[in-house]
């Protein structure tokens, strides 16, 4: 029989759909050369195993094997399987006490009442002392105080226990999802002419059901942007990791890697397909991906702020990996568990943007170039403004000298206000052509104490009909810019407390017989 070698996890390396994890013992050669690794997920990727070692033998072979168990292969499931029974087992004790109690308080309720009716009878033929019924009768009432007080104790202990019970089911039910019964086994042979001598070995296997994503925390203090990126780790790979040497890489192992190969590209003359001579076709796709890399709230005013431990990127060929700054613990069925991988401060060129013919609000936007030398992964941001909470965005691939906006949510002082000043509709000429023509005027308002640039969009009318034209489209001031589907942007910068205006303007001519849809005021 092989020796069992105790070999904890020492490294966890987290692809973007796996985990690549580390592990490592050691042992003395005493007769025995053949060791295994138990214990492990039964869905580990065979292809990736790897053992290596140090010492003065030669590793022979290598086996991978699926062990069938009676009972949960991971052992803090096990663990919290004991605690329950010896947690309901207490639940047992408390509630056969409240029995006892309940039993106790009945008996003295009975017996209270039957002495009640028996000392008023004695009372009334005289026959009973007045002194020893008061004495009996405190007595019963002390007892019976006693019990009561004792069996709502232990009542309040029994409903606080059934809920730690409750808690521990459903840690149990959780860990029960992501845990399997059976485990895998990998089984090393050795060959050496040492015995005694003390020899290590390192065990290396990519699991699926482990992943990890970026994710950001956006905070805008002026024209300042603190940027924190951080890794959001997920893992039901069924054995929890402990602290250790935990790095997030960007690469994507893959079950096949083949280089792609150009098929030719034929050009041939269209030949119509018969009816009765269509086939269906059918197509196949060849797998293709990429292969394992070897090496793995506002502060107080009068208080610094807390420094974030980031993480150290190591540039590989085709992927980047962070490490972490410390070991890291996440436990099987984490969802989502934080680590920091970089902190930048950026400057923000803050603007304000509204669309009056969509909402009256004016939005504040700030446009922040990437200055730093890293490229962030598309991942979810949450945006702060100043304190204040604004919602989250996707972030895009976000590369360095790269321009990004981000919208900080309405700026109630800046007032916005369209209104239709011009509208006339005319029936048709003589040539049978009918006009309508319209203009509004938008009128910003700067409350803000300080200078607000305002970006002011708005349309014009595109026609899709030869019958319908739009003509004579007056715009004042003079737009910065204007596209072919009728949108114009004006770009005004406005003191504290200044108000400016834009207008535009057009007509429709809509030919005799046609009627306009579309139309809106």
């Amino acid at each position: 029989m092989p020796s069992t070698l105790e070999a904890p996890i020492v490294a966890v390396t987290v692809y973007p759909h796996h985990a690549r994890i580390t592990r490592r013992g050691s042992a003395a050669l005493g007769g025995e050369t053949r060791f295994v690794f138990a214990g492990l997920p039964w869905n580990l990727d065979t292809d990736s195993v790897r053992v290596t070692g140090s010492g003065p033998a030669v590793i022979a072979g290598v086996d991978v094997a699926v062990e069938r168990h009676p009972a949960p292969a991971d052992a803090s499931l096990r663990a919290l399987t004991e605690q329950r029974r010896a947690d309901q087992a207490v639940v047992d004790e408390v509630a056969d006490a409240v029995a006892a109690e309940t039993a106790k308080v009945d008996l003295l309720t009975g017996l209270a009442t039957r002495s009640g009716k028996s000392f008023a009878k004695a009372l009334a033929e005289g026959t009973a002392e007045p002194p020893r019924v008061a004495e009996v009768t405190d007595a019963l009432g002390t007892q019976l105080a006693e019990a009561l007080g004792k069996r709502r104790e232990l009542g309040i202990r029994l409903a606080r226990l059934r809920d730690d019970l409750k808690a521990l089911d459903r840690e149990i039910e959780a860990k029960q999802g992501a845990s399997e019964v059976d485990s895998a086994a990998v089984t090393v042979e050795l060959e050496s002419h040492e015995d005694g001598a003390e020899i290590g070995l390192e065990l290396s296997y990519v699991v699926a059901n482990a992943s990890w994503e970026p994710g950001y925390d956006v905070r805008v203090r002026g024209e300042d942007v603190s940027l924190t990126w951080y890794g959001r780790i997920t893992q039901h790979t069924g054995e929890d990791w402990p602290e250790c040497e935990l790095a997030l890489s960007t690469a994507r192992p893959a079950n096949t890697v083949e280089v792609p190969e150009l098929d030719p590209w034929f050009l041939d003359r269209l030949r119509p397909v018969q009816p009765s001579m269509a086939r269906m076709a059918y197509g196949s796709a060849s797998p293709a991906g990429g292969g394992i890399p070897e090496s793995v709230g506002m502060p107080a005013p009068a208080a610094p702020a807390m420094a974030a431990r980031t993480a150290s990127a190591e540039q590989g060929t085709t992927a980047v990996t962070y490490r972490p700054g410390r070991p890291v613990a996440v436990p099987s069925g984490a969802q989502g568990h934080r680590t920091t991988l970089a902190q930048l401060e950026l400057t923000a060129k803050l603007g304000h943007v509204t669309a009056p013919v969509v909402s009256p609000e004016a939005f504040l936007r700030a446009t922040v170039v990437n200055t730093s030398e890293h490229t962030l992964r598309p991942g979810k941001a949450s945006v702060f403004h100043e304190t204040e909470f604004v919602g989250t965005t996707r972030l895009d691939v976000w590369a360095p000298g790269e321009e990004l906006e981000l919208a900080l949510g309405v700026d109630d002082r800046i007032r916005v206000e369209r209104e239709l000043t011009h509208r006339t509709a005319s029936k048709a000429t003589l040539s049978g052509v009918r006009k309508r023509e319209a203009a509004y005027t938008t009128t910003i308002v700067n409350h803000s104490p300080r200078e607000a640039v305002v970006t002011v969009l708005d349309q014009a009318p595109v026609s899709r009909d030869d019958a319908i034209t739009v003509r004579d489209v007056r715009t004042v001031p003079e737009p910065v810019e204007r596209t072919e589907l009728g949108e114009y942007t004006w770009r005004l910068t406005l003191a504290p407390g200044a108000k400016s205006a834009v207008t535009l303007g057009y007509r429709v001519d809509v030919a005799k017989g046609v009627e306009l849809a579309g139309w809106r005021e």
